[in-house]
């Protein structure tokens, strides 16, 4: 079980980077 809590927090920390760089895109646009 701490396997899969640790790869879903893996991929919602990419889902948060995800946000991040589109912030940032939007911002230099």
């Amino acid at each position: 079980m701490g396997s899969v809590i640790k790869k879903r927090r893996k991929k919602m920390r990419k889902h948060k980077h995800k946000k991040l760089r589109d912030r940032m895109r939007h911002k230099k646009k």
